[in-house]
């Protein structure tokens, strides 16, 4: 028996995920706003660092085979290498790992992971055009912020409705928004240790 869908609880999984997610997702925001990262390609990096960091930790998840069942081109959907790669264009160190990733999530705790990572190309288009203001770019220094393949709008609608149709018990609903609001948790962390640490340092 499942919770009727109501104003206040969304029937759709992926519009429960967002509405649940709203307040860390403000706090990130605000967050990434505090530390100007298009002030300077300095800046930048240190927000590429925590790209990086976060992408990378998500690698087993992406790469996973009974994920990638459900979701078929989810292993193409990665952005960790577009990072690393960025690092590089950017003059900067890849970052040593930060204690506390998540370590064998269950499925569906998994996929509240993927919704937030996923869900963040579509702010990344309007990252894109600010990062352009600093002279990068798809092919350089901001690839991981590039459009992926077939388009960031219908990405994420093959995603959210691949986990939409997916059928969870309520153990496996209250994992994935654990898995949701973790990733906004750990995201807020890697950028916060990202613009501690000084560039030379990376």
């Amino acid at each position: 028996m499942t919770a009727s869908p109501t104003p206040e609880r969304p029937s759709l999984r992926s519009q429960r995920l967002n509405q649940i997610t709203h307040e860390p997702h403000t706090k990130l925001d605000a967050l990434v706003k505090a530390h100007a990262p298009f002030e300077t390609q300095a800046n930048f990096a240190r927000f590429v660092v925590a790209q990086y960091l976060f992408q990378s930790e998500l690698v087993a998840l992406y790469n996973d085979a009974e994920l990638n069942q459900i979701v078929p081109d989810l292993a193409e959907r990665c952005r960790a290498e577009a990072a690393r790669l960025d690092l590089a264009d950017l003059d900067t160190d890849v970052p040593a790992p930060v204690a506390g990733a998540v370590k064998h999530p269950g499925k569906a705790e998994a996929l509240g992971w993927l919704f937030v990572s996923e869900g963040s190309k579509l702010g990344a288009a309007f990252l894109i055009k600010r990062a352009v203001g600093l002279g990068l770019s798809e092919t350089f220094g901001a690839r991981h912020l590039g459009e992926p393949a077939g388009g960031r709008a219908e990405g994420w609608k093959r995603f959210t409705r691949t986990l939409d149709a997916l059928e969870f018990s309520a153990e496996e609903e209250a994992a994935a928004e654990k898995g949701a609001i973790d990733a906004f948790v750990r995201f807020t962390v890697l950028l916060e240790q990202a613009y501690a640490s000084a560039p030379e340092l990376a």
